[in-house]
C-alpha cells in the first residue's frame, strides 16, 4: 500500500534570510514523501527572482525533484489561502518565528491567519536548516474524534518516510472525566481506579487504529501509547516538549465559533508557543 497523503506540497516563498533553508526543508520533504512541490511566491514575477529559485533547488535536480514555480502579486494571504485550492495542495509549510530571549516559538501573525483558514494539512517548522537532521521521534494525538484515524494514518506515512525510530500516540484524556474528588485514601484508589479504566479504554480505541496501519509503515518503528490527564492541547504540547519529540502531529481544529476564540482550546494552544515541529492534518 502507497497512499500518500501529501502529493503535492506548497511553501510560501519570500526573499528573506530563511529562503535557502525553507526551499531545502521542502525540497527533502518532497523527494522523501515522493510529492510535487510548488514554489508561491507573492509578488511580480522576474528571470532574476526565478533564477535564484533555481540555484538554490540545483542540488536536488540530480534526484529529478519535481517543482514548480508559481508568481502572483497581492495580499500574502489571500493569495497563499487561493494557491492552496486551485493548486489542489496537500501539505503546506509555514515557518514559525522564535520570540526574542527566549527559546520559544510562535506562529506569526500572516501564518497564524493561513494557519486557522487553510483546507489543507499545514506543517509548521520552528528552525528551518540547510543541513538535514534526522526525525527521530513523532508524537501524535490519539483523541476521541472522528478525524484521527487519518492523522494517525498520516504520522506513520511520515514516520515511515523520514526513517523515524519512534512513534507515541498519545491519548489526552480530560480531568473531568475522573469524575471522584480526592479527599481521602478511599477516594484517592476511586480516582486511581477509575484512571486506569480510563487508559484501558483509550488504548482499546487507539490499538484498532493501528489494526488498519499499514505493516510496511510499521517496520523498524518503535510504537508507544501514553494516556495523559489534563487540559487538550495544552497538555500533549508539554508532553511533546519533555520528550524532547522532533514532530508533533495533530488533528486540524474544527469549526471554530464565538466561545472558542475566548477560551482557546487544542490547537490554539499549541500555536501559542510551538514546542517543535508542528504538523496539522486536515
Amino acid at each position: 500500500m502507497n497512499h500518500n497523503p501529501f502529493r503535492i506540497i506548497g511553501i510560501g516563498v519570500a526573499f528573506s534570510p530563511n529562503l535557502e533553508a525553507n526551499l531545502y526543508e521542502a525540497a527533502r520533504l518532497s523527494l522523501f514523501f515522493g510529492s510535487k512541490l510548488l514554489l508561491i511566491h507573492v509578488g511580480d514575477a522576474s528571470e532574476e527572482k526565478k533564477q535564484a529559485i533555481v540555484e538554490i533547488l540545483a542540488p536536488f535536480q540530480t534526484q529529478n525533484i519535481d517543482y514548480e514555480i508559481i508568481f502572483k502579486p497581492g495580499e500574502p494571504v489571500e493569495v497563499i489561502l487561493n494557491a492552496v485550492i486551485k493548486e489542489k495542495i496537500d501539505l503546506l509549510i509555514l515557518g514559525a518565528l522564535q520570540r526574542e530571549n527566549i527559546l520559544t516559538y510562535y506562529v506569526g501573525s500572516i501564518a497564524r491567519k493561513i494557519t486557522r483558514k487553510a483546507i489543507c494539512s499545514v506543517l509548521l517548522l520552528i528552525n528551518p536548516s540547510i543541513k538535514r537532521f534526522a526525525c527521530k521521534n513523532i508524537v501524535v494525538n490519539g483523541l476521541r474524534d472522528d478525524r484521527t484515524e487519518q492523522t494517525i494514518f498520516a504520522s506513520f506515512f511520515v514516520a515511515n518516510a523520514l526513517g523515524a525510530e519512534q512513534l507515541t500516540i498519545v491519548e489526552e484524556i480530560s480531568q473531568q472525566e475522573v469524575t471522584v474528588s480526592v479527599q481521602d485514601d478511599k477516594s484517592l484508589r476511586r480516582a486511581t481506579l477509575m484512571k486506569e479504566k480510563l487508559r484501558r479504554r483509550e488504548d482499546t480505541r487507539v490499538n484498532m487504529i493501528l489494526e488498519n496501519i499499514p505493516e510496511e509503515y510499521k517496520e523498524g518503528l518503535t510504537v508507544k501509547t501514553q494516556s495523559i490527564f489534563g487540559k487538550r492541547g495544552y497538555s500533549i504540547g508539554h508532553y511533546a516538549q519533555v520528550a524532547r519529540a522532533d514532530l508533533l502531529v495533530m488533528n486540524a481544529a474544527g469549526k471554530v465559533g464565538f466561545w472558542d476564540r475566548l477560551f482557546p482550546h487544542d490547537i490554539e494552544h499549541i500555536l501559542t508557543e510551538l514546542p517543535t515541529d508542528v504538523l496539522i492534518v486536515q
